[in-house]
């Protein structure tokens, strides 16, 4: 995804990569490091735990196991999607997912840029889900590759024929698609909350096609932490503790364009 936004770049970048790149990949190594620490098993090691105890509903219901692959990976996209939306919905969460939302513009590094604590906070609502679905171990897999792909690609700085991005926004979301979500406008940021598909978007009603100000004349991030220092890997973490997160209209959706 690097090397196809240095070949084909969507967006001009004020803020350069040298400047954002080694906050925004300092947060993966220090949220990896602490995943393992704390979650060494994680969803996967879930799965099989309860496959082995014979837990989930899936594991009730006389579901074949190619199905139950494919619910439970669509189900799992589902829970994603709606704690994303309760991320936005709640001040103490905003406060940790406002950090993604700080970032000044908008490349693949952005879909790898989450605080700690919400990525903590991710893990456990994940396993908790893997347990009450039961949901097969090679699905959760399939779910986790997908997640991580996606949303580097969904936030890659990437320049997609207009026809080409119309189709795909249909399955999958592209970037065109989640860059709204990344809008400074509240209106917009409260839309597009889908990793995956883009389904879930369209059948609950927050989904938006286009910013106001078009692709290339919207502003990237939040009100708050608009200061270049704040790219920095020590303000980064402090984030959540500092301002005051009443500055966001939490949870407001205005009628779509």
């Amino acid at each position: 995804m690097a090397l196809w936004e240095g070949l084909a770049p969507r967006r001009h970048q004020a803020v350069g990569r040298r400047r954002r790149w080694p906050g925004n990949l300092g947060i993966v190594v220090f949220d990896n490091l602490l995943l393992r620490l704390i979650f060494q098993s994680a969803a996967i090691g879930m799965a099989l735990f309860a496959a082995s105890r014979g837990w989930g509903l899936l594991h009730v219901l006389p579901v074949p196991a190619w199905l139950a692959v494919i619910v439970s990976v669509l189900l799992l996209d589902l829970a994603i999607y709606l704690q994303h939306v309760l991320f936005h919905a709640v001040p103490l969460l905003w406060r940790l997912h406002r950090m993604h939302h700080a970032d000044l513009e908008f490349d693949v590094t952005t879909g790898v840029r989450f605080h700690p604590i919400e990525i903590l906070l991710s893990m456990a609502i994940k396993v908790g889900v893997v347990a009450l679905l039961g949901a097969p171990a090679v699905a959760v897999l399939i779910f986790e590759v997908l997640l991580n792909a996606t949303s580097m690609f969904s936030h890659g700085n990437v320049r997609l024929p207009q026809r080409l991005d119309r189709v795909l926004r249909w399955i999958v979301v592209t970037p065109e698609m989640h860059r709204v979500h990344h809008s400074i406008v509240p209106r917009e940021t409260n839309s597009n909350f889908g990793f995956n598909t883009s389904w879930w978007d369209r059948l609950l009603g927050t989904y938006r096609a286009q910013p106001e100000a078009g692709h290339e004349g919207m502003t990237i991030g939040i009100d708050q932490f608009r200061d270049p220092r704040e790219l920095r890997l020590d303000r980064m973490l402090l984030q959540p503790f500092r301002d005051d997160d009443r500055s966001y209209p939490l949870g407001r959706r205005e009628p779509r364009a």
